[in-house]
This record gives structure tokens, sequence and C-alpha cells, in this order.
């Protein structure tokens, strides 16, 4: 058996829908900012039960969209430094200095105590990261602080597409949320992004950012230092065929997440990050954590050559703080996210993934993690 660490998923059916709408687009010769991205900016905006949405290129440019918006230019925002390197780079590319923060053990994310540990007079706002599609059950204690305190809140909802806290939708317990369509997360339009949000003059603003700053599409007057971050209606098409099976994935995902879930609890060595009650993940990943010792490198080397299983990439693996690009914004210690960051993995799940694929996966762990204890009381023991 041969298991990728994920998988993306067209049916037929969508094949042959997407194709058939693409000729129409095609013959019409209104290839962007047209009807059909339109209906996916309402589609999407109705699922998260907000009034606007606004789509893009990309996740990244929503982001920076959504902070030139609110005019962050010389301030400073909060951003965990366990994330993707758009997540900081929106903000540096907006004219902010990302401040890191780090996060709570248990849900991979900031927490109230974090955000208030980095605080400054030059504080504009926080950017909550739903990491592997949970969004972290501190959300509503960090929305009153954010409140309190005056301060936005973004969400990058990049892993989080159908995602929800105690009934309401990733995206929506800040001034904005922004999602990514990669092709690698739970719902793609090949490349492209998503604003949800319940400001009309955010909603206003994104419309004239993504288009070079025009003050509208006809004209060629310039109120804003824009750029080219439109969504093509090719992408738009695509987006409406995996947006309609949405909650399909996301149903198939939590079908192997619980299987996962009733498994991992018997294998010494790996820990699983659970759902907490009131949540209700997308299962973009889904995240382990490995006791100390188990080494990750030589862990997922032995799964792939040995039992074909691959798995996914984690989230992440370098935190921000130590990466290059970044020193400039600071190198301090960020104690939880260094031990998460290299000590997590994130196990293969997909939409069509069957549940013997998930226990061969099972399987797999367990008895690669049993050949690594072994291997390494020979090793302790001078035996080799």
């Amino acid at each position: 058996m041969k298991i990728p660490g994920a998988r993306i998923v067209f049916s037929e059916e969508d094949k042959e829908w997407v194709m058939t709408q693409i000729k129409k687009v095609l013959d019409s010769g209104q290839l962007t900012l047209g009807s059909y991205g339109s209906e996916f900016e309402q589609a999407f905006a109705a699922l998260h039960r907000a009034p606007y949405a606004v789509a893009t290129n990309s996740g990244t440019s929503s982001l920076e969209i959504i902070l030139r918006a609110l005019g962050v230019e010389g301030k400073e925002v909060i951003v965990p430094t366990n994330t993707f390197f758009a997540t900081a780079a929106a903000v540096i590319h907006a004219g902010a200095k990302p401040r890191f923060a780090d996060i709570n053990e248990e849900t991979f994310a900031l927490s109230p105590e974090s955000i208030l540990e980095n605080l400054t007079c030059e504080t504009a706002g926080v950017i909550v990261v739903h990491i592997g599609g949970m969004i972290t059950p501190e959300i509503e204690l960090i929305q009153q602080l954010c409140r309190a305190k005056g301060l936005f809140l973004i969400e990058d909802a990049a892993h989080a597409h159908g995602s929800s806290w105690k009934g309401q939708r990733a995206g929506t317990f800040g001034v904005a949320g922004s999602f990514s369509f990669y092709p690698t997360k739970i719902m793609t339009s090949g490349e492209g992004g998503m604003i949800v949000t319940h400001s009309e003059q955010i909603k206003n603003e994104a419309a004239i950012y993504r288009d070079q700053g025009k003050e509208k599409f006809s004209s060629n007057f310039h109120i804003r230092l824009g750029y080219n971050w439109r969504m093509s209606e090719l992408h738009a098409i695509v987006g409406l065929a995996q947006l309609r099976r949405l909650g399909d994935f996301i149903e198939a995902r939590t079908r192997i997440a619980r299987v996962y879930d009733k498994g991992l609890p018997g294998i010494t060595g790996v820990k699983p990050v659970l759902e907490a009650p009131g949540g209700r993940g997308c299962y973009y990943k889904y995240l382990a954590v490995l006791e100390n010792g188990i080494e990750r490198t030589r862990l997922k080397q032995l799964l792939r050559e040995k039992h074909q299983v691959g798995l996914s990439g984690e989230v992440y693996e370098v935190p921000l703080h130590q990466q290059p690009v970044f020193t400039r914004y600071g190198t301090g210690r960020f104690p939880v996210s260094e031990k998460l960051c290299a000590q997590h993995i994130c196990l293969p799940i997909y939409s069509n993934m069957t549940e013997r694929e998930a226990e061969y996966v099972l399987e797999s762990l367990s008895e690669t993690i049993k050949e690594l204890g072994v291997s390494q009381k020979v090793l302790i023991g001078g035996v080799k």
C-alpha cells in the first residue's frame, strides 16, 4: 500500500463541469473580474456567514490587502512565530513590523498571555493563525482582549476553510479573515485567496487594492498604491467546483481524523493534537507531537522507504524568528514554538482517503517508532 502525504482530488463530474465553464469564459472574452469571480465571492461569504468576500490571486495578497486597508504603516503587528513566511511577509510589505510571539503548547496558537507579553505602544493589531484548520478555544478571550486594548484582530485562516468554533465560522472572529486556495489546501482554485469581512470599508478598499489601486474597474484613475492582485475567471471556476464539495471534503477528513484519534493513544512515543470540545476543524492537517528522542527526519525516511507512507509538510518546520530573512525583526527565544516546530508531525489526510489506509498509516507509524527505539538503545549501549 502506498500512501502519499497529500492528494488533490477532483471528481470526473467536476472536471467536466470546470471544462464546460472555462469554454464559456473563453467564448465570452471576459477572463477576469467577471460573473464567476462574483459568484465565488458570494458563495464563499454565504458559507462563512459573512456579508462580504473579495477574491484575490493568493492568500498572501489577501492578508496584505487587509493590512493596507487598516493603515498599519509604521506600526507593529503581533504574529505567532510558528506560521508560514507569508503571514509576516504581508505585514512587512504593508509597511509594518511583525512582532513575533510564542504560542500555547496545547493549541499551537497565540494565547491572550502571549499577546499581552508582546504589547508595546506601537502595537496596532494581532494576527491569529488557525494552524491545521483548528480554531483555538481561546479565540473569544483573544477577541475580548483586542477590543479592550483597541487592537484589530485578523485571522490567517489559510488552513481553516469551513472550520468553526461554537458554530461560528473561521474568518469572522476579527475584522477580517484571509483564506488561501493554494493547491495543497482542503479546497483549491489552483492559485488564489479570499478576504472575508463584515466591514464594508475593508471590502471596498480590497476591491481597489487588488485592481492596481483603481477607483473602479473601468477607470484608469488610481487612488491607492495597489497591485495586480486579481483572481482570474478560470481560477474562480475551479474554486466554485471545489467549494461545492467542501462539506464532503470536511466530512471525509473528519472520518479519517477519528481513526487517528482512536489509534494514536495506543502508540508509545506520539501524542495526537485533539480537537477541543466546541470546535469543528476542517482537518487540513492532522497534527501529532513526538516524544523527546524520536528523530523526525529519520522517522519520515523510514516510513517512506519501508512502508511507502509519506507524511505531509510540517506547520511549520522552522519558526519565523529562525528564518534568515526575518532576523532583523527579533531573534529572541520562543521555547514552545521551537519545541513544537521540531517535534510535531502531520499524518496523511485527504478527502478520498480510506479508513483502511489510515489504519495502515498507524500500523506503519507504530512499527517505525518501535524500530527507532530499538536502534537508539543499541547505539546507546555501544553494541554498534
